[in-house]
This record gives C-alpha cells, structure tokens and sequence, in this order.
C-alpha cells in the first residue's frame, strides 16, 4: 500500500497536469488574415459542416442551409428548412442532418446529391447541443437528464435509447468507435460504446461547462465554455491529459481540428490555434466575427452569426509566421 504522502502527491500531480496554465501569446487583429472570399447567407450564420466537395452552412432569414462549391468559391444551392438550425450539421449516409428549433422541433434530413430536402423527422435536441453520425446510426441526445438516442439512418426510427448519461449531456461526437458525449452543465465528458450503446465506466473530467468538441492527433478536445479553456483527452486511455487557458469564456463557440491544429471560435476572438502536438496555444486573433467554423480544402470557413455571414481563410496565411 503507497502511504499517504505519496498518494496525495499523485492527486496534486494529476490536477496540475489538468488544470489550465496560460502562456503568453500574443493576440492579432483579425483583419490581417485576408479573407479568399465572404458570402452573406442570411440574416445569421451558424454551424459548418464540410465535405470532400462541398462546405454546408446553417443560416437564418430566412431558416435554410446553404451549399457552397470550395472550387468557385460561390454558393450553388438553398434548401429551405421549416425551422431554425440551432444545434449543429453532420453528413452521413449520402445526407445533410440538420437538427431544427421551432414550435415542435424536429430533425431535417437533406439529400446530398439533390440538394432537397427529403424528409423532417420526430427528433428534437436542445438548442446548441449537436448530432454526430457513426457507421451505421445516427446520435442525438433527445432530453437534458441525459437520454442519447441511436436513429436508424434509413428507416428514421429508434434503433437503440441509451439512458443514464450525466444530466446536461449535449454533444456527441463519433470517431474510432466511441460516441463522445459532453456535459454542457456539467464538467466531464462519457463515453459510450458504438457498437453495443454501453456507457464505458470511466469517469473523464474536463473544465467547466463542456459544449463543442473534435477529434484529432489521437485525442477528443473539449471547448470549455464556463472558462474558456480546451481539454485534451486521449482516446486510448479516455483520460484528460491537459487543460489549455484560452482566455475566451461565454455562450457559442465552436472547435475544429486540422493541420495539426485545435481551432476555436468565440465572438470577440474569432479564432485561436492550438498546437496539437504539444497541447500549447499557438496564435490567436480578436475582432469582429466568430461563432463556427469548419476545416477544410485548405482553409478555415468561419463564419460571422451577426453578420449573417461565412469566410474563407487560407489556413497557410494563419500558420505564417
């Protein structure tokens, strides 16, 4: 048996590995990034979802998402919706999946080679929240005392309810056979087997008020919105291994991964970068803009929810020194 000392020692070693310690960075204008293009979608602009050939965005005024061709960098199709997309796109299964708020709220199913929409399924998550798509269900967490539903990609029915998450639950996220499921009320994120819907045991704690999280360099990152802190989690141990200080606390928000990056959004810092390899905060931006965003053919889309608008940045000319 260790004694005492040593144990408590282990305690204080494991919460300072965890717990966020800010570098000093220095903060850029926005405006230094020149913009490839910015397309005005509607009257706001909020979530991203990008595909091999296409980058998708959720607008109000009216209630719509919109497909933009990365080629030409214009926007080629609005499927209308019959509600407002309040909690994040995913692509799976040849569709756009588009949870909407409303009077009832539903979830709108767009087919990705016609561009229509094709069907509104009984499906509601609260606003904010997300939906992921694994490699046969699709997941939405349908009440906030923590029920995640497993729906049928080609039928739209229930194929499995998982119950008993902590409750807040909020935001899955697939990937190599776990759903991700953060506590937007809470401070940690379960994970749940994908294959048989078993909650895994393991309690992974993270900063306050996780909400939006990616996946990348073998870890989930988790954007903190109660402190404004990233939370790094390595998928083969489902452990925290750091928290990143990001100095951008408060509601929205959006994380992404690419180039070996952790890219965060915030309105007034529309865009930090985080070196995923030693988990330390790169570069960061405040200005105008931010809330999501997207990686993607080389660029960063982030859009600008006021603004009702989405712009495309070199992600070369973000790494530059």
């Amino acid at each position: 048996m260790r004694n005492i000392s040593t144990v408590l020692g282990l305690v204080a070693l494991a919460l300072t590995n965890i717990s966020p310690a800010a570098p000093p960075v220095t903060q850029r204008p926005i405006g230094e990034l020149k913009p490839i293009v910015t397309l005005r979608i509607g009257k706001t602009a909020d979530w991203v979802a990008v595909t091999p050939d296409a980058v998708w965005v959720g607008a109000t005024g009216p209630n719509a998402v919109h497909r933009i061709d990365p080629r030409s960098n214009t926007e080629v199709a609005s499927v209308a919706l019959p509600g407002e997309p309040c909690a994040g796109l995913v692509t799976g299964f040849g569709h756009l999946w588009v949870p909407l708020c409303g009077e009832k709220p539903v979830l709108a199913k767009v087919a990705l080679s016609s561009n229509r929409l094709v069907s509104v399924l009984d499906f509601a998550t609260t606003a904010e929240c997300g939906i992921a798509a694994s490699n046969d269900s699709i997941w939405l967490v349908v009440e906030t005392q923590g029920t995640l539903a497993r729906i049928d990609p080609h039928s739209g029915s229930v194929r499995q309810t998982i119950k008993n998450l902590p409750p807040g639950s909020c935001n899955p996220h697939y990937t190599q056979g776990i759903v991700w499921v953060t506590s937007a009320q809470g401070a940690e994120l379960t994970a749940v087997d994908a294959a048989t819907g078993t909650i895994l045991p393991t309690r992974i704690p993270t900063g306050p008020k996780p909400r939006f999280l990616t996946d990348g360099a073998g870890a989930i990152w988790t954007f903190n919105q109660g402190d404004g802190s990233l939370t790094r989690v390595d998928i083969a141990s489902r452990r925290a291994t750091t928290s990143i200080a990001l100095g951008t606390p408060g509601h929205g928000g959006d994380v992404a991964f690419g180039a070996n990056m952790v890219w965060t959004t915030m309105a007034g810092t529309p865009l930090t970068a985080i070196d995923a390899s030693t988990g330390t905060l790169y570069r960061q931006w405040t200005g105008p803009g931010g809330d999501s965003l997207g990686i993607g053919h080389d660029s960063i889309w982030l859009t600008d929810y006021h603004q009702g608008t989405i712009t495309r940045l070199r992600i070369s000319d973000a790494l530059a020194r």
